[in-house]
């Protein structure tokens, strides 16, 4: 019985899935390691660029919480409460000093990029369930609608950029 060849998570594949999110109407893109939507356990890379929108949204089935680790670049994540104020923000960065996150079900989120080729490893159970209606911020706007750009630019303005490193 000749055995699967692993998968490698190496440069060549982080430049792609961030070439392939640059290139796509959303600004992201997964690149999954499960076989298939009803995988039980989903692992996956998400090259996010900065400017994609992901609509606040929470998974409501106790067994979905979702772990990020940072491979490169860095991310913001913002959690809110269920009136859609923000809880707390958490700067997450590939050589950072928070490079990854653990999301509980049930609990509002979104994820900012804030530099070109960020990716981040994310693993969560499966199968694969689109977002119900109740899973999705009502007081946030929808992908594509109008309010995005203001509500993106008031997410970003929660942290601070990040500084150059300046030779001493």
């Amino acid at each position: 019985m000749t055995k699967p060849d692993c998968s490698l998570i190496d440069s060549a594949l982080l430049d792609r899935t961030s070439r392939d999110a640059r290139r796509a109407a959303r600004l992201r893109q997964n690149h999954n390691f499960h076989d298939a939507d009803s995988a039980l356990c989903q692992r996956l890379l998400n090259a996010v660029e900065p400017g994609s929108y992901v609509p606040p949204h929470r998974h409501l089935d106790p067994a979905k919480d979702e772990t990020f680790v940072v491979l490169r670049g860095s991310f913001g994540l913002v959690l809110f409460d269920e009136a859609g104020e923000v809880a707390k923000t958490v700067f997450l960065r590939a050589d950072g000093d928070v490079v990854g996150v653990t999301v509980p079900h049930g609990t509002f989120h979104t994820l900012l990029s804030f530099e070109q080729g960020s990716v981040f490893f994310e693993a969560k159970a499966g199968p694969y369930v689109p977002l119900a209606a109740e899973e999705r911020a009502p007081w946030a706007p929808a992908e594509g609608a109008p309010g995005v750009t203001e509500f993106l630019a008031r997410m970003e303005g929660l942290f601070e950029p990040p500084e150059e490193d300046v030779p001493v």
